[in-house]
């Protein structure tokens, strides 16, 4: 299947992050996940001219320890099927917690998990050069523990730029780093399926987020030493 790049953001500019394309998450209320980072505006993200950094910092804001940021593309880049990818580096220091990942669009009125979440890639850093892509719906999550997804370990992955990426179509996604295949999802293919296992037939906004500690982030301890620590995006496309 031939596909077409109609979205990408190459980050060849200098200074905070295209609005245009992206949008600020602010706020330090943990995130669902006891996360203990706050959310900054503008403090923790910048483009340098050839790359986004999202840096966790070590410094108090609103009863918070450490500062980072959130950004996503809601309203600006909203997609339903194709091939999302995502070329970074991830940051090391136990506590840490990058994220790629996707989120409805519009909810209509569903909460999570029934709205689905896309989680292109995770690390969380105790797990050494470890990257885990993973699905959540109404049948199958974290809260159930009966989540769908797959792990790699991938050497580097914290000193060198890799490409992560979801093929997603109307059956099934594909979830890789570089050409090694993470995980597939594919519901369609079991039977029956309804919205419990399958809410993607609508679109969904991308999410680049340095979170840090947490119930999974710092489910073995965090290091408020290692900080700063930097998030890096070389590149995202998408295609369709």
């Amino acid at each position: 299947m031939t596909m077409k790049l109609v979205w990408e953001e190459n980050f060849d500019y200098v200074g905070l992050p295209n609005p245009e394309k992206w949008e600020a998450q602010v706020g330090g209320h943990g995130w669902g996940n006891n996360e203990l980072q706050y959310y900054t505006e503008n403090k923790n993200v910048w483009v340098d001219g050839e790359k986004l950094i999202i840096e966790a910092r070590r410094e108090s804001i609103e009863g918070k320890e450490v500062t980072s940021a959130r950004i996503r593309t809601r309203g600006k880049g909203d997609w339903q099927y194709g091939k999302i990818e995502v070329r970074a580096k991830l940051p090391k220091g136990l506590g840490c917690w990058p994220a790629i990942w996707m989120m409805p669009t519009h909810m209509e009125g569903q909460k999570w998990p029934n709205c689905g979440e896309i989680d292109i890639m995770e690390h969380v850093a105790y797990m050494k050069d470890t990257v885990i892509s993973t699905v959540h719906t109404a049948a199958y999550n974290h809260i159930k523990k009966t989540q769908r997804g797959g792990e790699k370990v991938v050497e580097g992955i914290t000193e060198n730029f890799l490409v992560y990426s979801v093929v997603w179509d109307a059956k099934q996604m594909v979830f890789r780093v570089e050409d090694d295949i993470i995980f597939t999802y594919a519901p369609c293919q079991d039977g029956v399926v309804t919205e419990n296992e399958w809410p993607y037939d609508k679109p969904f906004h991308l999410i680049l987020n340095l979170a840090f500690g947490g119930n999974w982030g710092g489910a073995r301890g965090v290091d408020l030493d290692v900080l700063p620590a930097r998030f890096e995006i070389d590149y995202v496309r998408v295609y369709q």
